[in-house]
């Protein structure tokens, strides 16, 4: 095999590589001797097979596995030789590959950067920190006691409103084809309960009883069923009754009906839970910060395939929201972003390596069970989909090990709190303040 470099720029290099005829016909002889072992054709006993039979019949077949092995373990021994650390899948161009002569490809890599960390305990932030007050958790009790209430149906020619029950028939299509979990029989669906696809019960404001809607929505890009993540979709959804009532009351049985002991009870856990509401903002906030401090410190370059993967990503995403394909200027628009989350990627792995970081299995577990209940009745369905697919488990595994590898760096950096209003916490951050 002979290897040559034919182009060097920034961290991608490219090579010529050349594998002699000789090498190709022995590995193209070699599987066609183990095919004539055992292929069983007329007028022949098995294993008897005249090996130039075998050839005419099953040669090209055989020279494209060739091609593929030949390719793949010859690219991977040029790499391993020349001590490439490289990053990303390599990009193969096969230029010459016949019976009888020399495979001749290019093989393009990019190369991973030098990555220095910086000295983190030279990073300086502040944490915003906002004590729950009473106002929040009676506020929080009045929102349980409107999802709490007991309705009732309308009269057929009231229009449903946002709290409103609405029953319906819906059958969902993508492409004209009905797709699996997307039908439902009179299911009961709350609006502005985000139990549905987003958008899809906003549509349904304002139906009454009868009424047959069209209602279009776009499926998450990390929706977990990844056969209809990303792609819109169009459900035809019958209206069969809509319901509606006033709030509980809040008392001792609206604490019995959830499961507690008392109203006491019921308001401790409410601020118990609009706690960790602030403590996640308030660590969200805390790691975008040191996310722009960390992206400031490290400028070195990122690998061009990784940042046009990531850049092809953004544009998806910019898609589904808008309808509209990407030009170059938003390709030019975005790709500083796809540059810097890739370079905080490799930043954040790099760290992680160094300081021997690792997701327990336990921690995986955690999180598959959680992603689980996202998806009420389908919950062993969606296990089943990460146990069957390592590519998805690695995306759930990928933000565990980054929280993992921030709290090693908020620890030798050096953090102060500041006090604020529960309203100062979450501006900005697209939640709601009452």
């Amino acid at each position: 095999m002979n290897v040559t470099e034919t182009f060097s720029e920034g961290l991608t290099r490219t090579f010529k590589i050349i594998v002699p005829a000789a090498e190709v016909e022995q590995q193209v002889n070699r599987k066609l001797g183990e095919l004539a072992g055992t292929v069983r054709l007329p007028g022949f006993r098995p294993g008897k097979v005249p090996l130039e039979l075998v050839r005419k019949r099953y040669g090209q077949s055989v020279m494209g596995e060739v091609l593929d092995e030949t390719v793949r373990q010859s690219s991977a021994t040029a790499v391993t030789d020349k001590g490439l650390k490289t990053a990303g899948q390599p990009k193969i161009e096969v230029k010459s590959f016949d019976q009888g002569k020399d495979l001749e490809y290019e093989l393009t890599v990019d190369l991973m950067p030098e990555i220095v960390p910086t000295d983190f305990s030279t990073i300086a932030l502040e944490r915003l920190k906002a004590e729950v007050t009473d106002k929040e958790v009676e506020d929080d009790l009045m929102r349980l006691a409107r999802r709490a209430r007991e309705t009732k149906t309308v009269d057929a020619a009231q229009a449903a409103a946002m709290g409103d029950v609405v029953v319906v028939d819906f059958e969902g299509k993508i492409d004209g084809k009905v797709f699996d979990g997307g039908t439902g029989t009179a299911v009961p669906l709350e609006l502005g309960s985000d139990t549905f696809v987003p958008g899809f019960e906003e549509q349904l404001v304002g139906a009454k009883t009868g009424d047959s809607r069209e209602v279009k929505v776009t499926f998450p890009a990390d929706y977990v069923f990844t056969d209809v993540a990303g792609k819109p979709a169009v459900f035809s959804v019958t209206v069969k009754e809509v319901r509606s009532g006033p709030a509980a009351a809040v008392n001792e049985e609206l604490a019995k009906k959830v499961g507690l002991d008392s109203l006491d009870a019921l308001k401790k856990a409410g601020r118990e839970r609009l706690e960790r509401q602030h403590t996640q903002i308030s660590r969200a906030k805390l790691k975008r910060r040191l996310l722009d401090q960390l992206a400031e410190k490290h400028n070195f370059p990122a690998p061009k395939n990784m940042v046009d993967s990531e850049l092809d990503n953004i544009l998806n995403q910019v898609k589904q929201s808008t309808g509209k394909d990407a030009t170059e200027a938003d390709r030019t628009e975005y790709r500083p972003i796809a540059e810097r989350r890739v370079r905080l990627g490799l930043l954040l792995s790099e760290v992680g390596r160094r300081n021997n970081i690792q997701v327990g299995e336990e921690e995986l577990r955690r999180a598959l069970a959680a992603e689980a209940s996202r998806y009420p009745g389908r919950e062993r369905e969606v296990i089943e989909f990460y146990q069957k697919n390592p590519e998805a488990l690695v995306q759930l595994r990928a933000p565990i090990y980054e929280d993992k590898v921030i709290d090693f760096i908020l620890e030798l950096a050096k953090v102060t709190d500041r006090t604020v209003t529960a309203e100062e916490l979450i501006r900005d951050e697209g939640l709601p303040t009452d």
